[in-house]
């Protein structure tokens, strides 16, 4: 699996992004033509996903090897402090530098990571390195079918398939309309696109400042509770979208610059923020053996719901008319956005109250201390009958 993994790193994830965003930078016909763009946003968004699913995958067994519980939350802050950076140096770069030269740099940096990560060697992970291709001596297709297996038995547990499947359909079932959104701000306000991109930068922070709440203060909460007042201000902030259409911040004295600054990119960010209790509740139930497969089907159902929720979006979008030239249907989306992000409240009862796994040790610590301390007691009184003995020798 890490051998697997390693050339998926290593040879195609940034390979096909260099290649994607240097046609780009290189040929300026490809960025003029429909398809041509397509292509080469398609092969970018093919390395990214797969990034997602090797990159959750090497953290579970990473930390299932050296027993750290929790790492994926390490792992977020990690996340948002480059979304940070890559957001600002994007903002930078766009104002400085035209399109094409912007294409390049990024191609540039691209390439020197995929040089980087051809020299790395697995042992740099922390893991240990498969000596040959097969352990016991199976077949490719032996090994592959052990490990569907493995992850279907995995899977069918209620444990893991309830929050699984709730986490998985609360994406699927929210239409997107951040394209027509993003659309209405630049050509309808005439928003500057630096300043959604610094909304951006805005919503990273927020993320890092809650995953850094969850890591130290909210992991106590019961999850279910958790889960239930993210979903609700997740929805919520969707209504933020239909102030800025309906011009309510303006009514306040908000102009539409501060307020898409502030508020753009908060309903993006508790979508990111709701998978992090997902990721280390997965990560801590799943079986030995198994924790690279569990986290990449989990990464590869979220890939595959955020395009169903896409879709569901484009759909919508078309179904209710909002073109480049029409927004009057905007509003009745976004409420059917909100509508959408409550269903899965319904069934919010799919989610766990908490970590059971983490109560057993919890447990299990209990019951070793009670045990020492009955023996402390054990020691300590045979003691003390000891010395009544030799003062009442001494006084005979």
């Amino acid at each position: 699996m890490l051998s697997i993994l390693g050339v998926l790193i290593g040879y195609l994830i940034f390979a096909l992004e260099v290649l994607s965003w240097g046609q780009l930078a290189l040929f300026p016909v490809a960025g003029q033509a429909l398809p041509a763009l397509m292509a080469c946003v398609l092969l970018s968004n093919t390395g990214a996903a797969v990034t997602e699913v090797a990159k959750d995958a090497l953290i579970t067994e990473y930390g299932q090897k050296h027993r750290i519980t929790g790492l994926q939350s390490y792992a977020f802050m990690a996340l948002a402090a480059g979304g940070i950076l890559g957001n600002l140096l994007g903002g930078y770069f766009l104002v400085k530098l035209p399109p094409r030269m912007m294409f390049l740099v990024f191609s540039v940096l691209l390439s020197i990571q995929l040089l980087v990560s051809l020299s790395a060697s697995e042992e740099c992970l922390g893991l240990a390195r498969s000596l040959g291709p097969v352990p016991t001596g199976q077949s490719v297709s032996e090994n592959i079918r052990k490990q569907l297996s493995d992850l279907m038995i995995a899977i069918s547990e209620d444990s893991i398939f309830r929050p699984l499947t709730w986490i998985v359909a609360s994406i699927a079932m929210v239409p997107i309309l951040s394209g027509s959104i993003f659309c209405y701000q630049t050509q309808c306000l005439h928003l500057n696109p630096s300043v959604i991109g610094m909304s951006r930068v805005i919503g990273q922070l927020i993320l890092l400042s809650l995953t850094v709440l969850y890591n130290h203060y909210w992991k106590q909460i019961p999850m279910r509770k958790l889960i239930g007042v993210v979903q609700i201000l997740y929805a919520s902030s969707l209504l933020l979208d239909l102030a800025l259409v309906r011009e309510i911040n303006l009514s306040i004295g908000i102009p539409n610059e501060v307020f898409a600054l502030c508020f753009s990119g908060l309903a993006e960010t508790l979508a990111q923020f709701k998978i992090l209790p997902f990721s280390v509740l997965l990560a801590t139930l799943c079986p030995r053996g198994c924790e690279g497969s569990l986290t990449s089907f989990l990464a590869s159902a979220l890939c595959l719901s955020s395009i169903f929720s896409g879709f569901w979006g484009v759909g919508l979008a078309a179904m209710l008319g909002i073109r480049s030239n029409d927004y009057s249907n905007l509003p009745v989306g976004i409420l059917i956005q909100f509508l959408a992000a409550l269903l899965p409240l319904g069934w919010i009862h799919h989610v766990p109250m908490s970590q059971p796994v983490e109560k057993k040790r919890k447990k299990g610590m209990s019951k070793r201390n009670r045990k020492t301390r009955r023996i402390g007691r054990v020691v300590v009184g045979s003691v003390f009958a000891y010395r009544r003995e030799r003062e009442s020798d001494a006084q005979k």
